[in-house]
């Protein structure tokens, strides 16, 4: 009863309410005065009103763009994706996701609270679903809660680790201070990324500058945020109506789409800042904390993946990826996915890449579409299962489909394999993942700073002058 009532108050009133409030407790915990608490939580819900209000007036015009062009292939694959919206349902309608739901809760704050993680994950409690979807397919095979549970947790505690490390390059590069993502499936990549892009940067893929700044110098008027927008909208949708550019209504569609993109690189950019304007005081009342006490902590606030969607190098590359990711699930062999609702995700999912690479949007393409044909392959693994999970709770399947998945929150390498540990039931395997995880933790822990060092030296490879606005050392 007490999880259910946990659910309906978080699905009555939602990040918007939720967030400003933990806003204004942490500005007074901060001794921030009243009046400044009170604005600073409005702006924060103010900003995420403004974010959910975008997305949902972007999504209706996108998304039947995108079916057209994955429909005009003619590839019919056996494994259909339905979206990481259908796939939130499903995880919070079963019987270990609830569970999880307060026990999560918990955890997170907690750990928090104990000093094990800097970051403060409960202002995004509604992502917990990525945890819950994995969670209950262990228990559909085991029937065992505990292993379930425990698959669950760390999980959450993997994801707290990879949000800890990517936390300074994501709040340099998207300019809210002291916060960071916490999502699990779009925070994986930032694992990857960290690997790979040395050796990108090795081959020289740096040279490349492919940024919104750099494209900017050179396009002129056509490399604005603006224009850039509408050009890739134009794109799309011409893609999307391909074998229909001969009537008025496709390129009716076409043009509304180049607008709407258009629209939301123009807007964006101004919720963010009010956004951003949450956590000035906070801000300032913990640099003055700093300085009456070295020992002071730095900690970031979990906050939803919506504020890096439409910031110009994360929705030029997301949407750069959608065409992409089509051609290689038709192309990779043994793929079985077709990603059709999670392809309008990629802007999300493109997170844990974009600040590590400082906006390079040629380096985000290779390393997403790598990483992203990676997780094709667990989404035709887990698809069965999943399949399963959501027959238990009532959810049908398309018309034509015999499986269902979902490409953003399923196509997880990293977290496919911490979760087929579990499922193994095997000890030897779970104390491994138990091993692996404590392992990195240790070891960031102990070099954290030059950690963070690193990945700001590594970012600002790609960055030909250094007065760009996301180097640290302006931000």
């Amino acid at each position: 009863m007490f999880l259910e009532t946990l659910k309906a108050v978080f699905d009555t009133f939602g990040a918007p309410i939720f967030v400003p409030v933990i806003i204004f407790i942490i500005s007074k915990i901060l001794k921030v005065d009243t009046k400044k608490s009170f604005f600073s939580a409005l702006y924060a819900g103010v900003g995420l009103q403004g974010f959910t209000m975008l997305l949902n007036a972007f999504t209706p015009i996108i998304t039947p763009v995108v079916k057209k062009m994955v429909e005009g292939t003619g590839i019919q694959l056996p494994v259909f994706d339905v979206g990481w919206q259908a796939t939130a349902l499903v995880a919070f309608s079963t019987e270990a996701g609830m569970i999880f739901l307060g026990i999560g809760l918990v955890v997170q704050t907690v750990l928090f609270l104990t000093k094990w993680t800097s970051v403060f994950q409960p202002g995004d409690l509604w992502n917990n679903y990525s945890y819950m979807v994995w969670g209950s397919m262990v228990y559909l095979v085991t029937k065992n809660m505990v292993l379930a549970l425990g698959c669950m947790i760390l999980l959450n505690m993997y994801s707290l680790l990879i949000a800890e490390l990517m936390a300074k390059r994501w709040s340099t590069y998207y300019k809210y201070p002291n916060c960071t993502i916490i999502a699990m499936h779009n925070i994986e990549a930032a694992i990857f990324t960290v690997v790979f892009d040395p050796i990108m940067n090795a081959l020289g893929l740096n040279k490349v500058k492919l940024s919104p700044q750099e494209l900017q110098k050179k396009l002129g008027f056509f490399g604005e945020p603006v224009s850039l927008g509408l050009l890739l909208g134009i794109f799309i949708g011409i893609m999307g109506n391909f074998k229909n550019l001969g009537t008025l209504a496709a390129w009716g569609q076409v043009a509304v789409m180049g607008i709407a993109t258009s629209s939301i690189m123009a807007i964006f950019p101004r919720v963010a800042g009010l956004f951003a304007q949450a956590f000035l005081p906070i801000t300032e009342a913990a640099r003055k904390s700093i300085k009456k006490d070295t020992k002071a902590r730095q900690w970031f606030l979990g906050v939803n993946d919506a504020t890096g969607y439409g910031e110009p190098a994360t929705l030029i590359s997301g949407i750069i990826l959608i065409p992409i990711m089509v051609f290689l699930a038709i192309a990779l062999p043994g793929n079985q996915v077709l990603p059709v609702v999670d392809l309008l995700a990629l802007p999300f999912m493109v997170q844990g890449i974009v600040p590590l690479v400082n906006g390079n949007i040629f380096k985000v393409l290779i390393t997403g579409a790598i990483w992203f044909s990676a997780g094709l392959y667990m989404c035709t693994y887990t698809a069965p299962l999943f399949t399963q999970i959501c027959s238990t709770v009532g959810v049908n399947l398309p018309v034509g489909a015999l499986l269902i998945t979902s490409f953003n929150i399923l196509g997880k390498p990293l977290m496919g394999l911490v979760f087929l540990a579990f499922l193994s039931q095997s000890p030897l395997l779970i104390a491994l993942s138990v091993a692996v995880y404590l392992v990195l933790y240790f070891l960031f822990r102990k070099n954290k700073e030059a950690v963070y060092d690193y990945l700001d030296q590594n970012a600002m490879k790609n960055t030909v002058d250094n007065g760009n606005s996301n180097n640290p050392v302006n931000a």
